[in-house]
């Protein structure tokens, strides 16, 4: 597809006046490869490669007409490829061997966005200048939303853990913590969702800056949203820490393993990797996709893809489903209460919020019910 307006002059000197993706570039006809510069709004090279640029080869053209200004490292992206997809594998056993559906379908969905894209990172290695412009839009799509899923897994847990703990030291109710955390969170993903299609699709800079706007208002959201996130669940760590005797009996076994206090460790560093990736993907954006960090492919293979595997393989390897001991349905909790649930708390029945209120133990915290 052109990028070159219908309208150019020439001028004395036989450079050309045009219209270069809504900006008016000065282009100067030379011998050698094709290209454009954006820090002086210069084309220089073949007319008829910068007005088709889906034409360019490296043999033709330099990579200031491909999509992005480097070539991806085929060696570092089908790393990251494998992982996440053995990543997708384990999570989908564990989803059905422990029964974790909400947790699983978010690693699910997330992890398979991360395998998505940087399969496209692959072909994009392949043909730079990714001549139907697919590659590119499925890469930043994917790979920008997809930790928005894992997230949301992280979201799910607190909740259970809350109950697990004791609800009545919590400053707000399980559920409450997953309604508001879990809207956030879908917010910010059709923000990043629909600004990355917009942006990867744009011929003029002045939409392509709408959808990367848009996308750094759905990314700055899930900053937001992952810091709220950290604030509250370590205020209720420090209630936890001033109360230690009102915590749930009834969990007493369950969370002083050593397995239950390694997944708190785990979720705890996938939010802060989560976090830092999250932070760097607004700096990038800030830039646009022709700014210094988007293009920095050591900057991205870091701050992008190990600390999303980081993130990953915390909460795959220490997962909910191992770490609760088959009590991840016990710690379940409804988005509404009613009169029978709450007769199954007085009976003592863990089913629902994860409660035995009528439950005996003794001194070593063992249930004797």
């Amino acid at each position: 597809m052109s990028n070159v307006g219908a309208d150019f002059s020439i001028n004395p000197n036989g450079t050309l006046n045009i219209l270069w993706k809504g900006r008016q570039t000065l282009f100067i006809p030379t011998d050698g490869l094709t290209g454009y510069n954006q820090h002086n709004n210069t084309g220089y090279g073949n007319f008829s490669l910068l007005v088709n640029p889906d034409s360019c080869t490296l043999s033709t053209c330099d990579l200031s007409l491909a999509a992005i200004d480097y070539i991806p490292s085929l060696a570092g992206n089908a790393f990251f490829c494998a992982i996440f997809g053995f990543f997708l594998f384990i999570n989908v056993f564990f989803a059905i061997r422990y029964k974790t559906w909400g947790y699983g379908v978010s690693m699910f969905f997330g992890l398979l966005g991360e395998v998505v894209g940087y399969a496209s990172r692959i072909a994009l290695n392949k043909s730079p200048f990714d001549p139907t412009g697919n590659e590119f839009i499925i890469y930043i799509v994917c790979l920008t939303i997809a930790p928005a899923f894992l997230s949301a897994g992280i979201y799910l847990c607190l909740g259970r853990i809350v109950v697990v703990f004791g609800e009545s030291i919590s400053r707000f109710r399980p559920r409450t913590y997953t309604l508001i955390f879990c809207f956030c969170d879908f917010f910010s993903l059709v923000l990043q969702g629909a600004g990355g299609g917009i942006a990867s699709t744009a011929n003029s800079y002045h939409v392509e800056q709408g959808g990367i706007n848009t996308m750094l208002a759905g990314l700055s959201f899930q900053v937001v949203s992952l810091f709220i996130f950290a604030t509250m669940s370590l205020e209720y760590a420090f209630r936890l820490y001033k109360n230690p005797m009102s915590w749930d009996t009834a969990y007493t076994a369950l969370y002083n393993t050593t397995r239950f206090k390694s997944f708190l460790w785990g979720l705890s560093v996938a939010t802060l990797t989560l976090f830092i990736r999250s932070v760097y993907r607004v700096a990038e954006l800030s830039q646009g996709f022709n700014g210094s960090l988007a293009n920095n492919q050591a900057g991205f293979m870091v701050l992008e893809g190990a600390m999303v595997t980081v993130a990953a393989g915390c909460m795959t390897f220490l997962h909910p489903g191992i770490a609760f001991r088959g009590r991840w349905s016990d710690a379940n909790f409804h988005f509404r209460k009613g009169k029978g649930d709450t007769e199954k708390r007085n009976s003592g029945d863990i089913e629902g919020d994860g409660v035995a209120t009528s439950s005996t133990t003794t001194p070593n915290g063992i249930d004797m019910s």
